[in-house]
């Protein structure tokens, strides 16, 4: 039986897109055991994620998407580990925007699958957010870490660069309703939720995105 586990480290920080700068707090996800983890989304302090994984193996560094404030940590983090860093390469134009010098080290893909402590996380491309926005899904633990795609209340912000609103709509509803109610959403910023808790909100933003 898998011991796997979800531990939450919140990391502040800046996101800096189009122009602007805002304040942002992330939630850093690390799924694992005792001996081997993976990190979702190395967000501003390498240290603090180094010190949260302690001496676990890290399987891998999986970015949900390429915001900078979700992979700003992700190069310091795969030096001092030696994980390898997974991206969507729909998301590549703008992870070269923070990190022109270093390339992500493997493919997120839909479909994919990523073993850690007996467990997989099955990647759910959900494009609309950003162009290669990922969820990825538990099975085993009944959650789904979905990034910026889907929080507490709605989805994620999609006025911005490289983002649209009919498009991860369409995500939230062909990828993310479809998995069991009690599957306990986790996201890139803020507090967690559960997909039967969202799914009647969601219906709203559906009819408007159609």
């Amino acid at each position: 039986m898998s011991g796997a586990r979800v531990d939450r480290l919140v990391t502040s920080g800046t996101f800096s897109l189009d122009g602007g700068t805002w304040e942002v707090d992330n939630n850093v996800w690390i799924v694992g055991d005792d001996n081997e983890a993976v990190v979702i989304d190395a967000a501003h302090d390498a240290d603090a994620i180094v010190a949260a994984v302690g001496t676990r193996r890290l399987v891998a560094i999986v970015s949900t998407h390429a915001h900078d404030d979700h992979i700003d940590a992700a190069p310091e983090l795969a030096e001092r580990t030696g994980a390898p860093i997974l991206l969507h390469p729909a998301d590549r134009e703008l992870w070269d925007r923070t990190h022109p010098g270093r390339a992500p080290d493997g493919e997120l893909s839909d479909g994919g699958r990523l073993a850690v402590a007996g467990i997989e996380l099955e990647q759910l491309h959900t494009p609309g957010h950003s162009p290669g926005g990922v969820c990825l899904y538990a099975p085993a633990l009944r959650t789904v870490f979905t990034g910026d795609t889907l929080f507490q209340g709605g989805p994620g912000a999609t006025g911005r660069s490289f983002s649209d609103f009919p498009t991860i709509v369409e995500s939230i509803r062909t990828r993310l309703l479809t998995l069991p109610a009690d599957t306990v959403v986790r996201t890139g910023h803020g507090d967690s939720t559960t997909v039967g808790t969202e799914a009647p909100h969601l219906q709203e933003w559906i009819d408007r995105g159609h």
